[in-house]
């Protein structure tokens, strides 16, 4: 650490330095620690219309588990042994965006090759654009254009009807189809860009002594390349995975409507029901139970969590 500090210095000079870490310490801390820490202490707290204002800070505002009990077993009156609404769409959204995450990766793992050691030139340059371009669209006119594309009249059943592939249109977004692959389509640079970035560094005499050797393409990726680029692959698969657990706007958009996300029953509670401790206690359940799949992830793939930022 010392010797990186060191580097770091002689590199950028001591006025620039200085002027780095502490924004970037600033950044980290009122954009990101301070605000979790807020909602963490934020989820054990009793609902301010549970007791009086002027109590507030008295000896009866006191931690409680209320908030985590009523996500698990659902109010006292239930008649079921846990809250199955709730339950049941926060194992959805994991779930989904396992998915997803499984989807863009084999989707964007052959294209970040491609870009890496197959394209030469103006072919690298043009894919590029054309991955990056599309981004420049805000978030939400691309959710609503999905919303265009799948649905009932859009335009994909009118090709396919055209076609004569479907007799009758099919509503891709009551079906989940148009949330299935906006998600994927919206983070794919997140999942492109870190495995580019690993597998560019291969050294390409690697995968041309495994061809002399009479390696099959596949042997290739299995035991040279995809070991390489592990660390690029977790990035990836990370944010993809996190991103999509905890997307709000799409789901809302292009969802069906027995579609629920669990973000979406956050964000009731934070606004529709005015109760900010048990938004957060969801909230944090649902950062933390992301968290320990990632790590656990990362510990069956055997990658050190300072690999990833490479």
């Amino acid at each position: 650490m010392k010797k990186w500090f060191n580097n770091f210095f002689l590199r950028n000079g001591l006025v620039l330095s200085l002027y780095m870490l502490l924004v970037s310490f600033i950044w980290i801390i009122v954009m990101f620690v301070l605000p979790q820490i807020f909602m963490f202490d934020f989820s054990f707290r009793f609902n301010w219309t549970q007791i009086d204002p002027s109590k507030i800070g008295g000896p009866e505002d006191v931690y409680t588990l209320q908030h985590y009990k009523f996500l698990l077993f659902g109010s006292p009156n239930n008649p079921d042994p846990f809250n199955i609404v709730d339950v049941s769409v926060f194992a959805h959204t994991i779930l989904t965006a396992v998915f997803v995450t499984f989807f863009d990766l084999l989707l964007c793992y052959p294209v970040a090759y491609y870009l890496a050691h197959v394209a030469k030139g103006g072919v690298t340059r043009l894919m590029m654009l054309s991955l990056v371009v599309p981004f420049w669209i805000n978030e939400l006119l691309r959710a609503f254009a999905f919303r265009i594309l799948f649905g009932e009249e859009g335009s994909i059943n009118n090709i396919l009807v055209f076609l004569g592939i479907l007799s009758q249109p099919i509503d891709f977004v009551r079906e989940n189809v148009a949330l299935y692959t906006g998600l994927g389509y919206a983070y794919i640079l997140l999942m492109i860009f870190p495995i580019y970035n690993a597998v560019e560094s291969l050294d390409r005499n690697q995968i041309e002594a495994a061809r002399d050797l009479g390696s099959p393409w596949w042997r290739i990726h299995l035991r040279v390349v995809i070991p390489f680029a592990k660390p690029g692959i977790t990035s990836g698969c990370t944010m993809v995975f996190m991103l999509s657990a905890g997307a709000l706007a799409l789901p809302q958009i292009i969802g069906g409507p027995s579609s629920l996300w669990f973000t979406q029953i956050i964000y009731q509670w934070f606004n529709t029901g005015s109760n900010w401790p048990r938004g957060s206690a969801y909230a944090v359940s649902l950062l933390v139970i992301c968290v320990i799949l990632v790590l656990m992830i990362m510990k069956i793939f055997k990658v050190k969590f300072g690999e990833i930022g490479r």
